[in-house]
């Protein structure tokens, strides 16, 4: 399970910094969206890409949803101001060591 995990951060770390780019990280952005662009298919694009690692690694359908949810959810509080840049990474580690109990 250790090996499952490190995979699981891994991936959120690829996911959530060269597979998420410039334009998805401004274009998610329901508070300063960039014209033309619907901040909400950022959004989804960008969490489907995590819950699409998340089913790689772990093989679970309902694993990759409870991350694509729970992983657009914080990134729209983030973009709202709600959590920090700090909180927001420590809720999608803790997701990750949460999918890893749930493979238990």
């Amino acid at each position: 399970m250790l090996t499952t995990l490190l995979l699981l951060i891994f991936a959120h770390m690829l996911a959530d910094y060269p597979l998420q780019g410039d334009f998805l990280s401004k274009a998610k952005n329901h508070t300063a969206p960039i014209p033309g662009v619907p901040w909400y298919q950022a959004l989804v694009a960008h969490s489907a890409i995590h819950a699409g690692a998340v089913f790689l690694i772990t093989g679970s359908v309902l694993l990759a949803l409870a991350e694509f949810i729970v992983h657009a959810a914080t990134d729209h509080a983030k973009c709202a101001g709600r959590i920090s840049y700090n909180t927001d990474q420590a809720v999608h580690i803790g997701c990750k060591v949460l999918w890893v109990a749930f493979l238990l």
